[in-house]
């Protein structure tokens, strides 16, 4: 029964990964700026295959990386700096810029810190919650750095060509606010959700058990 939803729910998660990418690749905006975007969701897809029968991570996590990676592939539909709905906010919130870039690097935080977060405590790898909690966002912050060294480097092999895939938009402090989102991000998933990844944790370690011990009878 167990294995049945389980790949139910892999299924479920390929379809909508799928179907999110051809639907982004579709006639977007620009098609440089699109595969610069969905790369990380495509990488992510592949890590996630190769790590899934040695490192099942939980239900919980896998679907906040979903809703990551349809981020991601959205952002590269339309580009962060022209999203509709973050265009249409602009004027209810005056806003003078498209922010939706700002919720592309609170998830580049979030997602990373539910994701090490959960690796940590399933292998003990730290005692004690205050550092681990230190560790994930500390990582969190570097994964954001290196990211802005990415970005920095595509526009000096591309020039003009990757002012979609920057997004800054005239923003003299978007780097910095763009990290700034991306450790808000970790914070609010080593507090605010950690424990319902406990519970996700939880659930996964008496399934494994409860399977194990059928299988032993």
């Amino acid at each position: 029964m167990n294995r049945n939803i389980l790949n139910r729910n892999v299924i479920i998660w390929l379809v909508v990964f799928c179907g999110l990418l051809l639907w982004s690749g579709w006639h977007p905006v620009d098609q440089f700026t699109w595969f610069l975007e969905v790369a990380p969701a495509v990488l992510a897809l592949i890590a996630l295959s190769v790590t899934r029968r040695r490192f099942p991570l939980t239900t919980f996590t896998y679907v906040w990386i979903l809703i990551h990676c349809a981020i991601l592939m959205v952002g590269g539909k339309w580009t962060y700096a022209e999203n509709p709905l973050f265009e249409w906010l602009k004027g209810p919130f005056g806003f003078e810029r498209n922010n939706y870039d700002k919720l592309g690097h609170f998830f580049q935080g979030f997602v990373p810190a539910l994701v090490l977060r959960e690796v940590l405590v399933r292998c003990a790898v730290v005692n004690g919650r205050v550092w681990r909690d230190v560790l994930t966002v500390s990582f969190c912050l570097a994964v954001s750095a290196f990211y802005e060294f990415v970005e920095w480097w595509v526009a000096l092999a591309t020039a003009e060509g990757a002012d979609a895939f920057l997004g800054t938009q005239g923003y003299v402090w978007d780097t910095q606010s763009d990290m700034w989102m991306a450790f808000c991000g970790a914070v609010c998933a080593v507090t605010l959700f950690a424990r319902f990844s406990d519970a996700a944790i939880a659930g996964m370690r008496h399934n494994e058990n409860f399977t194990g011990s059928s299988s032993g009878a």
